[in-house]
């Protein structure tokens, strides 16, 4: 069989390393945002398509039998292309989302339904630690009566302001390392999306432990698929 993934998370490399050890034929594609990826088994793209038309044809040109949208669960557009796309070209789709979090008793959540929500919600004075990734931190970042700790894997194209500072770091991170930095800075906020996985829930913990606010921007609803929420289903789902 032959299979595109759209990938970039650590599920999708998984899946990749699965399907080929099954002796399928694999390609995943990486938007290209980060520098240095992780490799996957198989053959790689980089690079957009050039929105739904230029999935649709890479489809079909490539004769793929399985499209697999294993982006992160905030990846947006090319969620959105890939149940196009699979329309179009008459390919099946299955999407690879890990669980979202689940709000722990005795935690203080407040969710948002977009980064502008979280930006309102933000208490004046507060200092706030923001794990959103690049897209709309301006946004965030224009609470100038706030104090901001940014944790990016990659720098970002935006200067950022006098009241922020920017902590590059790369998952997995380890609760005694999260307890350490919601304390030394006095966190007080936490902004941040619901990704699911292990490799950063240690944050949800440090953040209840301090008694800081979690400000949980709530997942896009993306288009039909046949949605599986773990490696062992989606291989289940291919059909292989």
């Amino acid at each position: 069989m032959n299979i595109l993934i759209l990938g970039g998370t650590g599920e999708a490399r998984e899946l990749a390393e699965r399907l080929v050890a099954l002796g399928h034929a694999v390609t995943t594609s990486l938007a290209g945002r980060t520098s240095q990826p992780a490799l996957p088994a198989g053959e790689l793209r980089v690079g957009k398509f050039g929105g739904i038309p230029g999935l649709a044809g890479y489809l079909r040109a490539r004769r793929f039998d399985r499209l697999v949208d294993a982006t992160h669960p905030y990846a947006g557009l090319i969620s959105i292309n890939a149940v196009a796309a699979a329309q179009q070209s008459g390919i099946p789709l299955v999407r690879l989302m890990r669980p979202a979090w689940i709000e722990p008793a005795g935690a203080k959540w407040r969710r948002a339904a977009s980064i502008e929500a979280a930006a309102e919600a933000l208490q004046p004075g507060a200092t706030v630690l923001v794990t959103t990734g690049h897209e709309g931190l301006a946004t965030l970042l224009e609470r100038d009566d706030c104090r901001f700790v940014v944790r990016l894997i990659e720098p970002p194209e935006l200067a950022l302001p006098r009241h922020a500072r920017l902590l590059l770091g790369r998952p997995p991170y380890r609760l005694d390392d999260e307890r350490a930095l919601f304390k030394r800075e006095a966190i007080g906020q936490l902004v941040t999306k619901n990704s699911g996985g292990e490799q950063t829930a240690a944050k949800l913990v440090a953040a209840q432990e301090a008694c800081a606010e979690v400000i949980m921007i709530e997942r896009p609803v993306y288009g039909p698929a046949v949605e599986v929420g773990s490696v062992e289903a989606a291989v289940g789902a291919i059909g292989v």
